[in-house]
């Protein structure tokens, strides 16, 4: 059960990112990987997909970014706060092990927990 609010607000977070923003808004935010070089490490990228490791520290917060359609399995959950588009913030208690795919959106992420987050992502490349 758990996992299914967890989806609902997921869900919601996609629906209120689209909402709020304009294509030229979404084409205007670097990749994960170009806003927090620190955080989002290349696994690989191909002609297809673009998969990455983020590892978010306790208290740390990513820079503004996209990603485009995604698959994103959470090696390590925990507490974590996503602003999307016109600062509408959704605090989420992510299990360890959930799975969630979501099309393109873009987002900044800040782990509130005592944990670090660590996440693989799996990302299309022909969504531009």
């Amino acid at each position: 059960m758990h996992c299914f609010k967890l989806l609902k607000v997921l869900c919601a977070v996609v629906v209120i990112t689209f909402s709020d923003m304009t294509v030229a808004e979404v084409v205007a935010a670097p990749a994960a990987h170009q806003a927090s070089p620190d955080i989002y490490q290349v696994l690989l990228e191909n002609e297809q997909v673009l998969v990455l490791k983020m590892v978010l520290q306790p208290g740390q917060q990513d820079n503004w970014h996209q990603h485009n359609a995604e698959t994103v399995y959470f090696e390590q959950g925990g507490s974590a706060q996503i602003r999307t588009g016109d600062n509408h913030v959704v605090t989420l208690d992510i299990p360890n092990g959930f799975v969630m795919w979501h099309q393109q959106w873009q987002h900044q992420v800040t782990n509130i927990g005592k944990t670090a987050i660590s996440a693989i992502i799996v990302e299309r490349k022909d969504d531009k």
